[in-house]
């Protein structure tokens, strides 16, 4: 089959033949019909990245695709032809239901999939747990079906911040994780949506997806805010991942405000924790998402309760993936990158 192959750091994607993916007894292979491309995609394959991809690597994961192969151990819960979005994880296998699950709904003897570890969907088809597959409803195209997982991201990371009816938010960073952030805070009740972010298109953007106010990064964020809503921001989420921006966060949150670092940040960053004492801040760190959060989203998508087709600025093919996953490196408009199969 064909993929999207991580050569080393510094050098460009290559389409290559790998090996078809082999299903174990717990395992789906699906044939990808559309994968995104992440920011921590592009985090890994840098020199300065704390999670190195090894040479050979496949990335993506955030994919849905069509069941072609069922495992042993899964026949009866999926067939051939279901249409599914990947939460992607592969479980271990030992057992069904696996006994290694804990309270986020993932099995702790696992593997990412596209991580490193196991091939992801920058490929014509891909390996997935079993338990790890979920339906899409009849309709829902395979495009939104992709676009779950980083949705998932943002209703974590506002779901972990203790938000509450009515609060005004500040986000940082108007990039997917963002985006998504922004989007469920104000389905879920903030009062004030405030983005933070210097790109205009970025900025338009943000208030497709429930950014009621956007305020420049370049001044005193906290002055800003105060002026919107009449005082600072109940819950600040950092997301960009760029060291100096808790510390920036910190300086900008009110007495007893509440940060949550959704940025995936992977080069040493430093802080002085007194500000945080003095303030008496709330300093949460986010991953990833639960198995309820995956599937609400899924149930909110095909609901049309939440729109998710203007985050994604770009959508190409297989072969176009190398050069527009370099370009993310220097990005102008693009947000969400789509691969289509």
């Amino acid at each position: 089959m064909r993929a999207a192959v991580f050569k080393g750091v510094g050098k460009p994607l290559e389409i290559e033949i790998v090996d078809y993916p082999k299903c174990g007894p717990s395992d789906l292979i699906l044939k990808v019909c559309n994968c995104g491309i992440c920011g921590s995609d592009l985090h890994m394959t840098e020199a300065t990245s704390l999670m190195p991809l090894p040479g050979g690597s496949v990335m993506g994961h955030e994919f849905a695709g069509e069941v072609v192969e069922v495992g042993s151990a899964m026949k009866g819960k999926w067939k051939s032809g279901d249409r599914v979005a990947g939460f992607p994880f592969i479980c271990c296998g030992d057992a069904t239901p696996c006994l290694n699950m804990q309270g986020r709904g993932t099995c702790m003897k696992g593997l990412p999939v596209g991580l490193g570890q196991s091939h992801g969907a920058y490929a014509e088809y891909v390996r997935l747990g079993g338990w790890s597959a979920f339906k899409l409803p009849d309709g829902m195209p395979y495009e939104q079906g992709a676009m779950v997982e980083p949705l998932a991201v943002g209703l974590h990371a506002v779901a972990k911040s203790g938000m509450k009816f009515g609060d005004t938010v500040l986000v940082i960073g108007a990039g997917p994780v963002g985006l998504a952030t922004m989007l469920w805070a104000k389905f879920l009740g903030a009062k004030h949506v405030i983005v933070s972010e210097k790109a205009e298109v970025r900025k338009k953007m943000a208030a497709r997806f429930g950014a009621t106010d956007a305020i420049d990064p370049a001044r005193s964020l906290n002055e800003q805010v105060e002026k919107i809503a009449g005082r600072g921001a109940d819950v600040i989420f950092e997301c960009v991942g760029v060291p100096g921006l808790i510390q920036e966060a910190m300086m900008q949150a009110p007495r007893g405000g509440r940060i949550v670092v959704a940025g995936a940040c992977q080069a040493p960053d430093t802080f002085m924790p007194i500000i945080g004492i003095m303030k008496e801040i709330n300093l949460q760190f986010v991953l990833g998402y639960t198995r309820d959060e995956f599937q609400f989203t899924i149930d909110m998508i095909a609901a049309g309760r939440i729109e998710v087709g203007h985050m994604i600025t770009d959508r190409i093919k297989l072969d176009h993936l190398p050069a527009a996953f370099e370009a993310l490196r220097t990005p102008s408009h693009q947000c969400k990158v789509m691969v289509g199969f």
